[in-house]
C-alpha cells in the first residue's frame, strides 16, 4: 500500500521540524562570548545522524506522533545566509545590538485516522513557515547571550496544492549559556504563541458537517494561543555532535482553548538526535570564540 500525500510529505517535514526544533540549542559550534578574542572557524559544516523524538499530533491534542528520523547537519556561517544555533536565516540587518533577519520554520503532518478527536475529518498536513524576525541582544558575558527575539511568520501547508494558512507570531527571550553545565551548551527560551483566526480556524474549527454528538461545531478566533517554554542541551566530540531538546506547551488563556479538538492543554515534546560531521569547508570565516 503506498504512503498517503500526508505521510510522505509528512516524514520529510517531521525532520525538518526536528531540525528547526533543536536548533534551539543547535551549538554545534558554541558561538558564545567568552573572551575579547575571535578565532577562525569553517565557513560550512556537513554531517548527517539520526533523531529520536515525540511530537503532539497538534498543539491541543492528547495524542503524539514518535519519529525516528535520519537529520542533516548543517552549519553555515555566511555574512548573509547562516545556519546554526539560532536555526536557517537570511541576515539582513547586523549590528552589535540589533539584527533583522528572514527565519524559517515547520511543522509535522497529522492523519485524522490515526486522531480520535479528529476522526472523520480533513488531515492536517505539514507545514512551512517563513518571515522576518528581529533580534535585540539584551545583554551577553563570557559564555552567556540573552536576546529578545520577535519573529513573525506567514504558515502554508507543503501539499500538491500548497494554502496560505495565516500568520503565526513567537516572540521570546532566548539564552544561551555554557556555564550551567560544564562542557555542554544549554538553551532556555520561553514567550507566548499568537496566531490570526485563519490559523486557528485550520487546526480548531469542526464545521456543521462534521459535528458530531462528542464533537460539537465550534469557530474559532485569532489572537493569544498560549505559551511555549524550550529547553535544550548539546555538546560537540570533535566529529560527533549530540543534541536533547524538550518543550512545554500550555494552551490556558488561548483564544481556543475551549474547542473540542484541544483535548489537552498541557503538552510536552521531547527528541534527542546523534550527527556526525563528515565535511568541513576549507575556507575559514572569523567568528566570536
Amino acid at each position: 500500500m503506498s504512503a498517503s500525500p500526508c505521510r510522505r510529505g509528512g516524514v520529510a517535514m517531521a525532520a525538518l521540524s526536528a531540525v528547526w526544533v533543536a536548533t534551539a540549542a543547535h551549538a554545534a559550534d558554541a558561538d558564545l562570548p567568552r573572551a575579547s578574542q575571535m578565532i577562525e572557524r569553517p565557513l560550512w559544516e556537513l554531517g548527517l545522524g539520526a533523531a529520536a523524538l515525540r511530537l503532539p499530533h497538534y498543539r491541543g491534542s492528547d495524542q503524539s506522533h514518535n519519529w525516528l528520523l535520519p537529520v542533516p547537519y548543517v552549519v553555515y556561517r555566511g555574512n548573509i545566509f547562516r545556519a546554526d544555533r539560532d536555526g536557517a536565516r537570511a541576515v539582513l540587518v547586523e549590528t552589535d545590538r540589533f539584527d533583522f533577519d528572514l527565519s524559517v520554520a515547520a511543522g509535522a503532518p497529522t492523519r485524522s485516522q490515526d486522531n480520535r478527536a479528529r476522526e472523520g475529518m480533513p488531515d492536517l498536513a505539514p507545514t512551512l513557515e517563513l518571515g522576518p524576525n528581529l533580534n535585540w541582544r539584551l545583554g551577553r558575558g563570557p559564555g552567556w547571550k540573552l536576546d529578545l527575539r520577535a519573529p513573525l511568520r506567514a504558515v502554508f501547508t507543503v501539499e500538491s496544492s500548497p494554502q496560505a494558512i495565516g500568520w503565526a507570531a513567537t516572540p521570546n527571550l532566548n539564552l544561551d549559556t555554557t556555564r550551567l553545565i560544564p562542557g555542554w551548551n544549554v538553551g532556555l527560551q520561553a514567550g507566548p504563541v499568537f496566531g490570526d483566526a485563519r490559523l486557528h480556524r485550520h487546526y480548531y474549527d469542526v464545521g456543521a458537517a462534521l459535528a458530531t454528538a462528542a464533537r460539537p461545531a465550534y469557530r474559532a478566533d485569532g489572537g493569544y494561543a498560549g505559551v511555549q517554554i524550550t529547553t535544550a542541551l548539546s555538546r560537540r566530540f570533535d566529529k560527533l555532535w549530540i543534541g536533547a531538546f524538550a518543550r512545554f506547551d500550555s494552551l490556558a488563556g488561548a483564544t481556543f482553548a475551549d474547542s473540542p479538538l484541544v483535548r489537552s492543554r498541557q503538552q510536552l515534546s521531547v527528541g534527542l538526535a546523534v550527527s556526525w560531521v563528515l565535511w568541513t569547508s576549507s575556507t575559514l570565516v572569523t567568528t566570536a570564540e
